[in-house]
């Protein structure tokens, strides 16, 4: 394949670059970044619309390449984290690390370049200008196939506005899809314009049809999505463990009656931070109380998935968190670890990552099994072809996929929880809402990822998903960010990353079901049907002429 001009490789990595700078790279991110998203595809597109070196247009092959450069670049720069993941916590070498880190932005890049593809064999058949009318169809049918294939929609395009409140009121009708789609399609616009320079009367029916967009935009987003009073009118404590975890969790162990209590204490004292040793050092040990001001009630009490030894079936757990439930007269969440023996696998039971249910009575009512898991980190896929990372692979948990999104029933309330990296799936976490949950609980344990970008996109993505079924989202994590979110995705309060404590927070039960709870992703399904005719006008056009 005849490469491509060097100056657009160089654009193509520019726009990989630009890609990373919208999203959290160590903490939230300031607005004035966010609006690099605004022009971060322009390169990109500026290089699959160009020519080659003797005036040719681009092949598909070579349009697929200049993709494939950009999206290896933005995985590299957004998913930075996943090295410091494997050897910090998994206990890899650093060169093994570094390696698995390559291994996966070559293989997530395929969807850039899969959009480079499509890209370069559209635009044979349409023409420039059309294509990049078309562009905006083909990133979210992208992005629906890393949802629905690869099963990791980490950061889509659109997650980068989620503090731009004009633009989310688009979550609930369309989800995250829609906002992906008008920021490609603004990226797009600036080479159209640049496409017409010279066509005097075209620029003017341009400007006109934009215009005539944003205020149907403005006028049919009031109309669909009017805006509600989102009042709190209940109240919780968070629970934040900070354990260390992996291989990272050294030095002598606190016992389960250790933590048992601790825990405890502070589902009771919300607000207050124990230590024995530095304030806001990671893993902080066992501490050791002082007197205290007299307990405080919440409705509800939230412990979040951790490292801590829980097991849903040990005597001891269930009698502690029984008391606790009936002491705070409060209904419990708790992150555990559930056992159910079997004849029917080799290993004699099934072993779930889990959240139990306890109501105020302290009876354990329920428990929803975690059923999205994570790969090499709950279960290992395809373990044979990675013998070259036996740590990780023994590291790894065994656990078995739950089968129900079970919901939880107190004092005339529905509670939907789901459990860490499946905040990512939205079409999954509409379907609590679906059956009747009028208030989301995400326990997570975000201590894997440090103090890299992870925890600040993770709950980026936890905020999308508060807007998307407008629902309030209560987040009890390991080490942070723990937080109430309010159904505008809005951060209500959250605990200091880091420091084990307790928050006490206002949340309220909303019932109404929005069109995305409804319906889905039907809008990424049209960009996803509009590409595929698109492509296959032209693959058609193609194999007619030969």
């Amino acid at each position: 394949m005849r490469l491509a001009p060097g100056r657009l490789w160089a654009m193509a990595a520019l726009s990989g670059v630009l890609q990373v700078v919208p999203f959290p790279v160590a903490g939230p991110v300031p607005r004035w970044r966010a609006t690099f998203c605004w022009i971060a595809l322009t390169p990109l597109l500026w290089a699959l619309t160009r020519h080659g070196k003797n005036g040719e247009e681009l092949t598909s092959g070579q349009s697929t390449a200049l993709a494939y450069l950009c999206g290896f670049l933005w995985y590299l720069g957004n998913c930075y984290w996943i090295y410091q993941t494997m050897y910090l916590y998994g206990g890899l070498d650093k060169p093994v690390a570094a390696g698995i880190l390559i291994l996966f932005c070559l293989y997530l890049g395929l969807y850039h370049a899969l959009f480079g593809w499509i890209f370069g064999t559209i635009r044979s058949y349409f023409g420039t200008q059309i294509t990049l009318f078309l562009s905006p169809f083909l990133w979210v049918a992208v992005e629906l196939a890393r949802a629905r294939i690869t099963g990791l929609p980490w950061d889509l395009l659109g997650f980068s506005q989620i503090d731009n409140a004009a633009l989310t009121r688009l979550a609930p009708i369309t989800g995250a899809f829609g906002l992906s789609f008008v920021i490609a399609l603004v990226n797009a616009l600036w080479l159209v314009r640049i496409e017409i320079r010279e066509r005097r009367h075209t620029r003017l029916v341009l400007t006109t049809v934009g215009v005539l967009l944003i205020v149907g935009y403005v006028v049919g987003i009031r109309t669909i999505a009017t805006p509600r009073r989102n009042r709190a009118t209940a109240t919780a404590t968070l629970v934040q463990q900070n354990l260390e975890v992996g291989a990272a969790a050294k030095g002598p162990e606190p016992t389960a009656e250790e933590l048992l209590h601790s825990f405890t204490y502070l589902s009771r004292h919300p607000g207050d931070r124990m230590y024995l040793g530095t304030p806001e050092r990671k893993g902080t040990p066992m501490v050791r109380f002082e007197s205290t001001p007299d307990p405080r009630d919440s409705d509800l009490i939230v412990w979040p998935e951790s490292p801590a030894p829980f097991q849903e079936n040990d005597p001891q757990f269930r009698s502690a968190i029984s008391d606790l439930a009936r002491q705070a007269h409060a209904a419990v969440i708790v992150g555990n670890i559930a056992v159910d023996r079997t004849t029917s696998n080799a290993r004699g039971y099934f072993l779930f990552n889990s959240a139990s249910f306890i109501t105020p009575q302290g009876e354990f009512a329920g428990r929803y099994d975690k059923m999205h898991l994570v790969p090499f980190g709950e279960y290992v896929p395809f373990k044979s072809l990675f013998f070259f990372a036996q740590n990780l692979l023994h590291e790894a948990g065994t656990f078995d996929a739950g089968a129900t999104r079970s919901l939880f029933a107190v004092n005339g309330h529905r509670y939907g929880t789901f459990i860490c990296y499946e905040s990512i799936f939205a079409d999954e976490i509409r379907q609590f809402v679906r059956q009747g949950a009028d208030i989301l609980i995400n326990i997570s344990n975000d201590g894997w990822y440090g103090d890299t970008s992870a925890p600040w996109q993770h709950l980026n993505m936890v905020r999308m998903r508060a807007i998307e079924n407008h629902r309030w989202i209560l987040r009890a994590t390991n080490t942070g960010v723990t937080a109430s979110i309010d159904p505008d995705g809005r951060v209500v309060a959250a605990a200091p990353r880091h420091v084990r404590t307790s928050i006490r927070v206002g949340f309220g039960y909303e019932h109404d079901i929005t069109f995305y709870v409804a319906h889905g992703d039907w809008f990424a399904w049209i960009c996803a049907g509009a590409t595929a005719a698109a492509l296959g006008l032209s693959l058609r056009s193609r194999f007619a002429v030969n």
